[in-house]
């Protein structure tokens, strides 16, 4: 006892920086892909692409995605009704901030709302098609 009343401010630190190591883990939560299933979806036509980078990032982008920037997809979700009843991929540049607009969708009563693991950067790696926007 004398150990953890000597030791209270590393026994924090120690709480707090591994808190901080688990919560990008524990806010991802949702249905999740990989560049290859997402690429599976495309080819049998069950699936639409949903682009969240931001402008400046997305000069590149999957064939036939439609993109609209995380910030603006509050104000743009119209456009997406097509996909309300569809499977709807998000993607970023990595795959974290595809969540917060999963969410946003799932809110929106969006039915099927799919993340694709690592991004658009997993995407490349792969080296599977683009299109120049």
């Amino acid at each position: 006892m004398k150990f953890i009343i000597d030791n209270i401010f590393l026994i924090a630190i120690v709480l707090l920086s591994g808190g901080a190591l688990l919560f990008p883990v524990l806010t991802q939560r949702g249905k999740k892909a990989s560049p290859a299933e997402v690429t599976l979806l495309i080819n049998r036509g069950k699936a639409g692409i949903l682009d969240v980078r931001a402008k400046d990032k997305a000069e590149s982008r999957i064939i036939d995605s439609k993109h609209i920037p995380l910030a603006e997809l509050g104000n743009r979700m119209g456009e997406l009704d097509k996909f309300k009843n569809k499977t709807l991929v998000v993607v970023c540049d990595k795959g974290t901030s595809a969540f917060s607009a999963a969410r946003m969708l799932e809110k929106s009563g969006f039915s099927d709302v799919v993340v694709m693991e690592g991004g658009i950067d997993a995407w490349k790696s792969q080296n599977l098609p683009l299109t120049r926007s």
